[in-house]
């Protein structure tokens, strides 16, 4: 049975710093952050033979205020909604004295501590270093300043690489770079029977002329997650850049920069429990060499040159509490790189148990279709019933306190290669706070003959 209240402040503690006793972040030495972070007062998980450690899915429930509205929620590739922690955090910041960095006051060493404790919180979650976190906007910002910065070494004659499996994000601003400035654009399709996205359909574009290839990490509309490594190693066999669009991956699995092969890669905090903001991260020397657009009297330092303005101080201190909760998921001692691999690991287990349940569930209905059929992809199911409109669904399911929200989902190149059209399906979700409850709710609430 789900928790449904949710418990208030006996849901977190306020620790001394940023990290537990005994903890200490990867690769940061001995820096700490300003900011007091809360943590989880109980711990989120259990030892367990198969997968180390099974998740408390009520103790984790009981940190989310948004739970006691009583929807089971299947929203997650949208956004997730956000942890008590994570909302203190950013209270915290608004609360204490704040100005811009560099300054000689309490306010200006206040918004440093979070700036630096923010990328490095970024680069322990995503296997890069503090120094080459990028904050922005969104994901989609991000990736348009990347693409035009570098359009201004590309010119007729070059081709850049675009999949149709990605989500719009991560289509249109290298394919508006690309034209701007001559460059030819080749698309890797994928296979719509299978939803794979293989080595095969990336080598069909390749040539001594391609300058970059962008695909995602995992599809945020059908949840394929190709092999990044092994198309890491024909892109730069082919002496290309390779971008990685990691917004759905980051979510539920572990993000490695060197390990996946990426030059540069994106991420939203919004979408695993953070607030709404974009991160990119990539090789030092690259974005060394890089000269994006800027101000004249802005630094000229990376990775403060890649952003324009002043930073959101208090989404960058709640971006740091919501990798803290992710790491607190389960208990340990070490670095939070090494927890937030474990605390990957419990989660997948727990999706993907429950994606099972899902999938299992889906396949007893008459008329129904799942698209999401790829060998590896994340707990994220995409269905259609058939003579009912996706939107006539989810409004059905949102009348019965399930939110399964339909549409493309902005990956419009993938929902109409799978003949989904801009309706597109209904897209099921999982996240940390999802139980069996939400589960039985969902398909109790389809109301399609069983087979």
């Amino acid at each position: 049975m789900c928790v449904e209240s949710w418990s208030g402040p006996a849901c977190v503690r306020a620790g001394p710093a940023t990290r537990r006793p005994g903890r200490r972040s990867a690769s940061a030495g001995p820096h700490r952050s300003a900011a007091r972070l809360p943590l989880p007062e109980y711990p989120l998980s259990s030892p367990s033979s198969d997968t180390g450690h099974t998740l408390d899915v009520q103790a984790i429930r009981a940190c989310f205020p948004a739970l006691k509205a009583g929807t089971a929620r299947f929203d997650a590739p949208g956004g997730t909604q956000t942890p008590q922690q994570v909302i203190e955090a950013i209270t915290e910041a608004l609360t204490r004295p704040l100005a811009n960095r560099g300054g000689l006051t309490e306010g200006g060493r206040n918004a440093e501590a979070i700036v630096s404790g923010a990328r490095q919180a970024l680069a322990d979650l995503l296997g890069s270093e503090a120094g080459s976190v990028v904050f922005g906007r969104s994901a989609t910002q991000l990736v348009y300043d990347l693409a035009r910065t570098l359009a201004k070494d590309w010119g007729p004659g070059d081709e850049v690489v675009v999949s149709r499996l990605d989500h719009d994000s991560n289509i249109r601003p290298w394919v508006q770079a690309a034209e701007a400035v001559g460059a030819t654009v080749r698309w890797a399709d994928f296979d719509p029977a299978t939803g794979e996205l293989g080595t095969e359909h990336i080598e069909a574009v390749l040539s001594g002329r391609t300058r970059l290839v962008a695909v995602t990490a995992a599809s945020n509309l059908i949840g394929t997650r190709p092999d990044i490594p092994a198309l890491a190693a024909l892109v730069h066999g082919a002496g290309a850049l390779f971008h990685v669009e990691a917004v759905h991956y980051a979510s539920h699995a572990t993000v490695d920069l060197a390990a996946l092969g990426a030059d540069t890669l994106v991420c939203s905090p919004y979408k695993f429990l953070g607030p709404h903001l974009g991160v990119l991260t990539g090789r030092r020397e690259l974005l060394h060499s890089l000269r994006p657009d800027k101000l004249l009297p802005s630094s000229d330092a990376v990775p403060e040159r890649f952003e324009l303005g002043t930073l959101p101080y208090e989404l960058l201190a709640g971006a740091t509490a919501a990798v803290d909760f992710i790491a607190a998921l389960v208990p340990g001692t070490g670095s939070r790189r090494e927890d937030l691999g474990r605390a990957f690991t419990a989660l997948a287990s727990h999706e993907d148990r429950l994606r099972g349940r899902i999938e299992e569930g889906l396949a007893t209905l008459d008329g129904v279709t799942v698209h999401s059929r790829a060998a590896r992809r994340t707990p994220t199911t995409l269905f259609t019933v058939a003579g009912r409109k996706p939107e006539e669904v989810s409004r059905h399911l949102a009348g019965r306190g399930v939110d399964a929200p339909s549409g493309s989902f902005y990956a419009w190149e993938a929902s109409h290669r799978l003949g989904l059209g801009e309706e597109g399906g209904v897209r099921v979700g999982l996240a940390p706070y999802t139980c069996d409850d939400d589960v039985d709710r969902l398909l109790n609430a389809l109301d399609v003959p069983r087979r």
